[in-house]
């Protein structure tokens, strides 16, 4: 599933970098920190590998 805006997008990608040893888990903060608790490391390359090209910078709630 892609990320939806490019917020989720640089969050998944902060988490992704924690999951893989790259930086430290107490780095992370709000939904990267989330994000790094609840997904496995195959949902958070899907949506950090989304293009930011056209997504809105937040998520419309």
């Amino acid at each position: 599933m892609p990320a939806k805006s490019q917020a989720q997008q640089k969050a998944a990608g902060a988490a992704l970098s924690a999951k893989r040893g790259e930086t430290k888990k107490s780095e992370l903060k709000g939904a990267s920190r989330e994000m790094y608790d609840s997904m496995s490391e195959k949902q958070l390359e899907e949506f950090a590998e989304t293009k930011r090209k056209g997504l809105p910078k937040k998520k419309a709630s």
